[in-house]
């Protein structure tokens, strides 16, 4: 038992400084972004493949501006389910600082691909959808980590308080999924792990992706620790990953007269994420067989 707790601290030690690293480089991006002062950018052609590039930054900041702006009518459908399926919380940082960048370029491609594929898909299908084409008057609508605000914070704070207390709290959620998987290590064995793994190829996604709905960045640490852990397969982890949109379905919920479109866009992202990992789980296995 002691072996396991630390090496659960340990291992959330050596990834500490990355995550603060990436957080400090992160309120840098965030604090100078914003995308609302350009019309095209929100409802051209190039609309949903923007969304999902601009979902593969870290944090769910921008999942909770798409949300805003969609709710604003602002930006289309397809744009909005863009952002979502791209968006990962903490998953591309937590894999980067554990030394699974390996990983983390198939990842990305998947993401993207399903995101552009399922945001254009979406606008095809509803042609008569009404955008604002009201001017923004200057206004912006600006993305920040998790839906903190910025406004009135001193630089120090902003860029090196905020970051620190946040890779602090993601730092604790690694060490709390770290020692539970240590522990189910150390209780059920590899072996049967990994005999638990092959049989679940196609149940694991509907798990994953349920998880990834869960609107807090603690989904998507459980997800990802638990693929780093061999716990998950790829394609299961994918399908979590792609059903985390982080805070963006809490701002869309805030909209209480928007109930049945907000079930759909929620349901369409889980069956989306469920299909996108049982279809890599599948190649995957099919690979291996062969």
């Amino acid at each position: 038992m002691w072996d396991t707790i630390s090496d659960a601290f340990l291992d959330t030690l050596k990834i500490f400084p990355f995550l603060l690293i990436i957080y400090i480089l992160i309120e840098l991006l965030e604090h100078k972004t914003s995308f609302t002062g350009d019309r095209e950018r929100l409802q051209g052609n190039l609309a949903p493949l923007a969304g999902a590039a601009t979902g593969l930054i870290p944090q769910c900041g921008f999942s909770v501006m798409a949300a805003k702006l969609y709710d604003s009518g602002l930006i289309r459908t397809g744009t909005l389910l863009a952002v979502f399926i791209a968006t990962s919380d903490e998953a591309f940082i937590i894999l980067l600082s554990d030394g699974m960048a390996s990983a983390l370029l198939p990842l990305i491609v998947v993401k993207i691909v399903v995101a552009v594929i399922v945001g254009y898909g979406a606008n095809l299908l509803l042609t008569k959808e009404k955008v604002t084409v009201a001017p923004l008057n200057g206004s912006e609508i600006s993305c920040y980590s998790c839906g903190r605000e910025h406004d009135g914070k001193s630089d120090l704070h902003l860029y090196l308080i905020d970051p620190l207390i946040h890779a602090l709290k993601i730092s604790l959620y690694i060490l709390i999924v770290n020692l539970v998987l240590g522990c189910i290590i150390a209780a059920i064995g590899e072996d049967e792990i990994a005999s638990l793994l092959i049989g679940g190829i196609y149940f694991q996604p509907f798990i994953s992706a349920a998880i990834g709905l869960i609107p807090n960045c603690a989904s998507s640490v459980i997800i990802t620790e638990t693929y780093i852990g061999g716990f998950m397969t790829f394609g299961s982890c994918a399908a979590g990953l792609c059903a985390n949109a982080g805070l963006g379905f809490v701002v869309l919920f805030k909209n209480k007269t928007k109930l049945k479109r907000n079930l759909i866009l929620i349901s369409v992202i889980y069956i989306v994420s469920v299909v996108t990992g049982i279809v890599i789980n599948c190649a995957q296995s099919l690979i291996t067989s062969c």
